[in-house]
């Protein structure tokens, strides 16, 4: 099973970061992560990182509902920009609306849907290539 260099929160709720970050570190995920508490800020620092290119996290964890700029409106923005690095995009959401499913099928950069909370079992799984 490989470990990931450098993953990405991009999440408003302190407490869903926090045990995000705590699991992360259990199962042994991750090197690092950096965390952004919305999109906007994630975008005015990831566009950056890839325009210099700068290391960039090899999995994103996005919510879609936060305040300033929500996670579509982050997708949207973030597909436009070229990286020279491929990033596995997983939205981490609470909403178990169909709409908000299916909205996330038509974005190829979206590897899959969590609903939230994140377990050690869902990051031994996106570690293993079964999620």
């Amino acid at each position: 099973m490989r470990k990931i260099d450098l993953a990405c929160i991009i999440d408003d709720d302190p407490i869903f970061i926090f045990g995000a970050k705590r699991m992360m570190e259990l199962s042994g995920f991750c090197n690092s992560f950096i965390v952004f508490k919305n999109g906007e800020d994630a975008i005015n620092n990831l566009k950056p990182m890839m325009n210099t290119r700068q290391p960039l996290p090899d999995i994103i964890l996005l919510d879609i509902n936060m305040p300033i700029m929500d996670g579509w409106q982050f997708l949207d923005e973030f597909i436009q920009i070229d990286s020279h690095k491929e990033i596995t995009i997983y939205i981490a959401s609470s909403s178990i609306d169909p709409i908000d499913l299916k909205r996330a099928e038509r974005y190829e950069n979206v590897s899959n849907y969590i609903i939230k909370p994140i377990s050690l079992n869902t990051l031994k799984r996106i570690l293993g290539g079964s999620l």
